[in-house]
This record gives C-alpha cells, structure tokens and sequence, in this order.
C-alpha cells in the first residue's frame, strides 16, 4: 500500500476515499468485537439484549471508532481508557478492569475491560475497550441498581486493576469479583466473553496494521477526529446564534427528594456550543446522580442528531462543544453519591433538556420528547429449578415523540438506550418468571398534528419468591409535547397480590412471593404541533 499522501502546509492531506476506508473498517473491527461478545456471552441481558458497547481509541485515549451500539456506553467510555492511561506499567498482553463511576464508568454493572496495543512500540498507539452490563455485581439488592443512598449499596467497586496480565487472567482478580456477586457462573461467563472480544478486536486491528502501515493508520486516525470535528462544526453552525434555556425536573430521588430539576443554559455563537447545566439541583441522597462522563455521552448524542448525514462517531465530534457542569450536582455527582439510575434515568433527561433547548433555536425540526425513562426492573431470588441464585434485569421501551415529519413510533428504546428487548421465550426459560401480557398501551402516546407513539405493557408473574426493584422516571411530570403538542401519558407500575392490585412509585423495592405479579406501563412520547380538529 502507497503510504506517501499529498502534503499541505507542512502536514500530509489524506486521500478521502482512503479515509472513508479507514473509517468503516476501524468501526467494522469494533462491531466484530461486539458480535463476539454477544455470541460467547452467558446472560440474557447480553446475549438477548445486547447490553454492551465496544470501541477503539488512539494512544491518548480519545475515541477514534465505535460500533453502534449504546450511546450512554460509548460517550462515557474514553473516561475509562483515560483512567487506564493513567498506570504507568501497562505490558503487551494486559487487559484492565473497571466499573468506577468516579474514574469513568457510569453505573457499577458496566464493567469495562481495556487492552491497550502496542504494535511494536514501546508505548500503548492504540486501546481496545468494550463495556457490558452484568445483571449483578453484589450489593444490597439482585440487580445491583438498588434504592441506595451511598456507592458502597450498589456493588463491587472496581478500580482500573489488570484482569489479564501478558496474556494470562489473574485468578484472584477473577475470585474477588466472583465472590461479591449473587451470580458467579453467569458472571464468570460474561467476563471471558469481555475478554474474547478484546482478543478478536486486537488480531483485527494488527491484521489492519500489518496492511497499511502503522504511519498510516495513525495518520487516517488524526484525519478522522479532524473530520468528526469539521462535521460538528458545521451540523452547529446551522443552529442560530442565540441562548436558549429549558429545564426539565425528575420526579425524585426515591429516597426524600421531589421535582429535582435539571436546567440546561445552550448557547450557540458561530461554530461553536457552550451548554451549560451548573444551575441544575445538588445531587441527591437517592441513586438519580449522574456522573460527568454520563452527561458528557448525553450532550455528544444529542448533536449527533442533528446531523443530516451520519457523522463518524469519534472523540472529534465533542471538540467544538464546552459542556459546564458544577461538581456536586445531579449531572456531576461526587464521590460517594449513589448512583445506579443516574446513568439509566438521569441520562434521558439530560437529553430531554437539551433537546427542549434545541427546540427553540430548530422549532420546525426537533421532535417533542420521548419516554423519558428506561423503566428499569430487576427481579432476584433464588430459582427452585437449579438450586442457585438468579438476576434478572431489563429496560422496558415507551413511546417515541412525534415530530415535525410524522407521529413518534410505539414501544421504542429511545435515546440513552439501543438495547433490544429479551424475548418472553428466553426470558421464560431463563428465570422463573412468566410473561402474562407483553403489549402496546394504547392511547399513551401525547395528540397532536403528529400523535407521540405509544408505551408498552408488561406484566410479569413471580414463580418464586423474589426481591423486585423499580427504577422508572416520568410517574408524575410527563414526556412533554411541542407546538402545542399534548404531552405522552405518564407511566405507572401496580403490585397485583392475592387479586387485590396497590400502585407502585416510580422508584421502590418490594419483597415479591410467588404468585405475585408486576404491572409496567412505560408513558407515552408528546405530540408535536397543535391537535386538527
């Protein structure tokens, strides 16, 4: 392969069509990286549901390709590498564990495993990294995303510690993790797959060097965060000039805390953004704090949207934004808050709120809100079948918002979330649970010129007795509708025991015997533009 491209001002100018090459084929290494990973996989909610991300990043850590997967992993995720970086005996044949929200992880079931490359240098030129969601890391409840008030509630904390030292897995590492969780065959399983997925992204990416030339790679990498960064600039100068304020506000901590709002002040001058959120509420005594890396992945997600064509999904596209948070508040929470629903609740309004932001500034091509919520559920116990624990967990779509082109979709994972549901049969056979309605709620999506899309309805039947725990937003301050759009129908869980049915909060944990069943109802998105009479 000819190496040599055209010079300019000093700094060799990449061949766009090489570059487009490039492109797909770091990404293509990151998706083959995924589908090993969800093939050799031991849980439902990977192997199902496909609750993981994958990713490459230069030497510096920043993100230079990414498979599509999900958003709150992949924003967040350079943190981790970064914290990596940070250890000064990284070998060939390491790979690094982490889940620490404060070193930046997002929730303490993301585990995220990093494998830096060397390819014949004396420093890492490029890391691998991939991050799944393990249905349970210890705590104080299955599922490890429990009404908690402090990190040590949530589970197994784990610094950037090496997993597999020069090509061999430390086994105590993998006997520490083992023991703190209610789950270990599962756990153990998931964690080779991690590392399966690394083994099969390096021997892509070396295949990749070997072909063309680590200069060049390295120089198409830096091409390619200049292009993320050029595609960014121009998707914001599209945008008026102006400030442009919306708050939205959480239902609650859970705990003690009510209307917790999150404010969010965007101001758009030329190329650039500043979208600042330091006026949103301290964080709280409930497990609703989002970390900063959380709210970095919101705000890069939401401008990836408005892009008309698809921009290249790297550490470039955040250059031309300065993203302002208070440390200590609800979208920068501070070492010890609790934080398990910061990442699956808290995510989804930030968005939401920047989303309103961006309402006025594009009124005629913002869609009204969506669910708002990944109407989380985690159900644990111990299953008479196989005599040994289980942990169940899943995310419950809702209704997409309508927007200026046509009405939202129904029974949707929005935003935050691009996980899939996991099929009532696997489901089934997995846990000792039974699916007794699994359908669209109808009517729940928001009226207007364009109708929001409906949620969902679930209901699930205990077949053992069972610690269950709700993490859901939008019970009491609806999806909003725009253009005077009707909002989506707020969602609601009901407790059905011995034929008498008890409302749920949005954030609870219930001791759950046999025969009990759970009600989920996901809310519907807001309409957009005013209802035809």
């Amino acid at each position: 392969m000819n190496n040599d491209l055209p010079a300019t001002g000093g700094r060799r100018r990449p061949d766009p069509v090489r570059l487009e090459v490039l492109k797909n084929r770091l990404a293509s290494i990151a998706e083959e990286m995924g589908a090993v990973l969800m093939r050799s996989s031991s849980s439902a909610n990977i192997k199902e549901r496909r609750d993981f991300s994958c990713a490459l990043f230069d030497g510096q850590g920043q993100m230079i390709a990414q498979a599509a997967h999900i958003p709150v992993h992949l924003g967040s995720m350079p943190l981790s590498v970064k914290a990596v970086l940070e250890r000064p005996d990284l070998e060939r044949g390491d790979m690094v564990l982490l889940n620490d929200p404060f070193r930046g992880g997002t929730h303490l079931p993301d585990l995220t495993l990093v494998a830096p490359v060397f390819a014949g240098s004396a420093t890492p030129r490029f890391f691998l990294a991939n991050r799944a969601h393990h249905a349970d890391v210890g705590g104080m409840a299955p599922g490890s995303l429990p009404l908690s008030t402090e990190i040590f509630q949530e589970g197994l904390r784990i610094p950037p510690v090496k997993l597999v030292r020069a090509e061999r897995l430390d086994p105590d590492i993998v006997q520490i993790l083992l023991a703190n969780v209610r789950t270990p065959r599962e756990r153990e399983g998931d964690l080779y797959a991690q590392v399966a997925a690394n083994h099969a992204g390096e021997q892509r990416l070396l295949e990749l060097l070997d072909h063309h030339g680590i200069d060049e790679v390295t120089c198409y990498s830096e091409a390619l965060l200049d292009y993320g960064a050029r595609m960014m600039e121009a998707v914001i100068a599209g945008i008026p000039d102006g400030t442009f304020r919306f708050e939205d506000v959480m239902d609650g901590d859970g705990i003690a805390a009510r209307n917790l709002p999150i404010r969010c002040t965007l101001t758009v001058k030329g190329a650039r953004a500043v979208v600042d959120f330091r006026e949103t509420a301290p964080q709280a005594r409930g497990c609703v704090n989002a970390v900063r890396a959380i709210t970095l992945s919101a705000v890069l997600y939401t401008f990836r949207l408005l892009a008309a064509d698809a921009l290249p999904a790297n550490a470039g596209c955040l250059r031309p934004i300065d993203v302002l948070t208070r440390p200590g508040t609800l979208v920068d929470a501070q070492f010890p808050a609790a934080v398990a629903a910061g990442n699956v609740e808290t995510s989804q309004r930030i968005v939401d709120v920047l989303l309103g932001a961006l309402a006025q500034a594009l009124p005629d091509r913002i869609p009204a809100a969506s669910a708002g919520t990944m109407s989380n559920v985690t159900i644990g116990g111990m299953d008479s079948r196989t005599g040994e624990p289980f942990a169940y967990y899943e995310t419950i779509a809702g209704g997409s918002g309508a927007g200026p082109r046509g009405d939202g979709a129904s029974g949707m994972h929005t935003h935050m979330t691009n996980t899939l549901n996991t099929p009532v049969e696997a489901l089934e056979q997995a846990f000792p649970l039974r699916i007794l309605e699994y359908a669209i709620r109808p009517n729940s999506g928001g009226a207007g010129r364009h109708r929001g899309g409906d949620g969902v309805v679930k209901v699930i039947e205990l077949l053992e007795d069972a610690s269950v725990t709700v993490l859901a937003e939008r019970h009491e301050q609806p999806p909003y509708g725009l253009r005077d759009g009707q909002p989506g129908t707020c969602g609601a869980h009901r407790w059905i025991r011995d034929g008498q049915t008890q409302p749920l909060p949005g954030k609870c944990a219930v001791a759950g015997k046999a025969g009990d069943r759970i009600v989920v109802e996901t809310p519907g998105g807001g309409g957009w533009g005013a209802p035809e009479t």
